[in-house]
């Protein structure tokens, strides 16, 4: 099974993100990882769930707190998977070192972050009223989210039953050195996305051929290079769309846009909306 190192991009405006999402759409699971703490409640659907050395079965219910980096997928079953849906929450990469949790009151939060780093699976009396808890949270911004997202952690720490899934939190022989060398182009394309992404540049850090390189970035992350850094300029431009009064015009050219009607056209394939529209739902 194909071992993928993804990104999880959580705005500069979030500590969290919080999304419904449609997981069963996949015709083929991909075990991946990323540097986010995550946490899984599924809603619909049932299959197999695989973290770390852990396989297991999972149904509507199922909800799976993951430390940074530990691999991880659910597989939904063949008659599910038009149904299949679940809530999940990324953090920001670097919450644990930051000021987000480190206080006195939330020492046992930290301490279940801790614990995660091999998976937990929570079970008992208490799931339905984190369900309602994250139905909740998905709607909301600002301080009412933080305010929900506590008292979401809050009924985690009151669970009996938790059980740690992987034996460890080892990866493959090889899945260190592809996470170190995918971070390497990620960070290459965060640095470069207005100024200009070269191909035959972002493959000299990895010291290979064009070609070679866009093979391997497409076989450890599922996607082409291509479409990963439109992804990251279409990214930026949302961000600056709801979050500064830049015209759209300025937009486009730092998020590394040459042609206005070429990025109009990008991002309405990309978001269903033209940049004014998506601007709009902000306003």
């Amino acid at each position: 099974m194909e071992f993928i190192v993804d990104r999880i991009h959580v705005p500069q405006s979030r500590s969290f993100i919080a999304r419904k999402l449609m997981h069963g759409h996949q015709e083929v699971a991909k075990v991946h990882s990323h540097k986010n703490f995550e946490l899984n409640f599924i809603l619909s659907g049932k299959g197999r769930r695989i973290v770390g050395n852990n396989i297991s079965n999972y149904e509507p219910g199922d909800m799976v707190l993951l430390g940074p980096n530990l691999s991880h997928c659910w597989e939904v079953s063949e008659e599910d998977r038009p149904i299949a849906s679940c809530i999940v929450i990324h953090f920001y990469e670097d919450i644990v070192g930051s000021d987000f949790f480190n206080v006195p009151e939330l020492q046992a939060v930290m301490e279940l972050l801790d614990k995660s780093l091999y998976g937990l699976h929570f079970k008992g009396d208490h799931i339905p009223r984190v369900r309602k808890k994250l139905m909740q949270l998905v709607g909301l911004e600002g301080l009412k989210s933080y305010i929900v997202l506590l008292e979401i952690f809050n009924e985690l720490l009151a669970f009996e039953n938790v059980e740690t899934l992987s034996v460890s939190g080892s990866q493959p022989t090889n899945y260190q050195r592809d996470l170190e060398k995918i971070n390497l182009v990620y960070e290459y394309v965060f640095n470069n996305i207005q100024s200009g992404i070269n191909l035959d540049e972002a493959a000299a850090v990895l010291n290979m051929a064009p070609g070679s390189f866009c093979r391997y970035f497409k076989k450890k992350t599922n996607q082409t290079f291509i479409g990963y850094v439109k992804s990251v300029r279409i990214g930026l431009a949302a961000r600056m769309l709801s979050e500064t009064d830049y015209q759209i015009t300025r937009i486009c050219y730092e998020s590394g846009y040459n042609s206005l009607a070429n990025f109009n056209y990008q991002f309405k394939k990309m978001m269903g909306q033209s940049p004014s529209e998506y601007r709009s739902c902000f306003k």
